[in-house]
């Protein structure tokens, strides 16, 4: 519960630059899903691959990554996020860059992404959300918002960006040109600003926080029937939305875009993800979570239907862009805001690290169905048709959790 006079105003004048650093440690966790779609052709190219072959290694990356999700998430309760963030933004970027090194040969390809699973351990949505919930309580719908933007800023920056490192340098530079670039960024902003609650610094005195230790425990957690929803929500909407996005590229082209253009049409991914985001973290600060949250993961079926029925339209290829970013910028905020309030702060690392590993699961096998999907049909219709299926049961998992238990909610702010 908060502490007395923890207000929203307080929250925010204590720790406004919390979600705004930590947003760009979310991004660097997205690095190499967002950036990898302007690489498949190129890489096709060099090496013939097939698209799922490509996508392969975001899958071995994802099951890697979803194996540790439990016990980075047990690691950040223990520690502090602030120190495992830190470690994680620079082995992120100095294993994607490694990407750059690829010598054909398929066993390498698969070797150098579970380096970037390595990468991924210690930069996932738990680091950055465990340290703003520990500050934010109030307003927590709004800071996750911000802080989960940073997979905005990546969807909007790194396809144009990589677009253009590769038209202008090649493939293999610009993987580690927009590691470099990444790092040199983000890190010295979260080696200032970063802490949450349980980090030690100056920061940690500046405002009252809300209490940490509150919720249920981790055994309660694992028992508990809301966690089999949020996992089902979780695993089905980053299976197909994850495996659309990565190939989102490939599929305006395909439908006669040109490559340039086409990343220009996926950039609107990001910046829509940006107003989803935003808007949803108001509406969760306002509204019952689990019906914004069903109704969000249903937005993106209006892709679906604008790709499946009028592909080769630029405009419905835009309007379909902003439909997908709409529910990009607000699904992790749903799921870390729904875990937070019914099971509160305790075990929060642990318990939504075990939704993390589905999340990451989905983003595992999603990208290797489209591109498999494509391979053997030579369309990636099919994927689509399967993705409107499950995204309406993502949604109606949600819809069933019902409000959080009494215990658990935030306290009235005082007057």
């Amino acid at each position: 519960m908060n502490a007395t006079g923890n207000t929203t105003a307080s929250e925010w004048r204590g720790y406004w630059f919390l979600p705004v650093v930590a947003a760009l440690g979310y991004a660097t966790s997205v690095l190499h899903v967002y950036s990898i779609g302007p690489f498949i052709a190129p890489l096709h190219q060099e090496f013939g691959w097939s698209r799922a072959q490509i996508a392969a290694g975001i899958t071995v990356s994802a099951i890697v990554s979803a194996i540790f999700c439990i016990p980075v998430g047990m690691l950040v309760d223990r520690i502090g996020p602030r120190r495992v963030g830190l470690i994680g933004v620079l082995a992120m970027c100095a294993a994607f860059a490694l990407l750059g090194t690829a010598s054909g040969s398929t066993a390498n390809w698969l070797m150098l992404w579970a380096v970037v699973a390595v990468g991924t351990f210690w930069v996932q949505a738990t680091v950055w959300t465990s340290a703003v919930a520990s500050r934010f309580e109030r307003s927590r719908g709004l800071a996750f918002a911000i802080t989960l933007s940073g997979a905005s800023v990546a969807a909007t920056i790194f396809p144009m960006l990589g677009t253009w490192l590769i038209g202008r340098y090649g493939w293999r530079p610009a993987f580690g040109a927009m590691a470099g670039i990444w790092a040199l960024l983000v890190f010295p902003l979260l080696l200032l600003l970063f802490r949450g609650a349980r980090d030690a610094g100056r920061a940690a005195t500046a405002a009252p926080p809300p209490a940490v230790r509150s919720g249920i425990s981790l055994a309660e957690g694992l028992r508990s029937p809301v966690l089999y929803k949020l996992l089902l929500a979780c695993g089905l909407f980053s299976f197909t939305l994850i495996g659309a996005l990565v190939h989102f590229v490939p599929i305006l082209t395909d439908a006669g875009a040109a490559p340039l253009k086409a990343a220009g049409i996926a950039s609107l991914i990001g910046i829509f993800s940006i107003v989803g985001r935003l808007g949803t973290g108001l509406l969760l600060d306002r509204f019952p979570g689990h019906k914004v949250g069903a109704i969000a993961f249903l937005i993106p079926i209006i892709a679906c239907a604008l790709l499946l029925l009028d592909g080769a339209n630029p405009v419905s290829q835009g309007f379909a862009a902003a439909a997908i970013g709409l529910t990009v910028g607000s699904e992790v905020d749903v799921i870390a805001y729904l875990a937070a309030r019914h099971f509160g702060l305790k075990n929060f690392g642990a318990l939504y690290g075990v939704l993390q590993m589905a999340l990451a699961f989905g983003t595992a096998f999603g990208p290797l169905a489209a591109g498999s999907v494509f391979d053997h049909y030579g369309s990636y219709a099919p994927f689509l048709m399967l993705t409107i299926a499950l995204l309406a049961t993502s949604a109606a998992s949600l819809f069933s959790l019902g409000p959080p238990p009494p215990a658990l909610e935030p306290a009235e702010a005082p007057p």
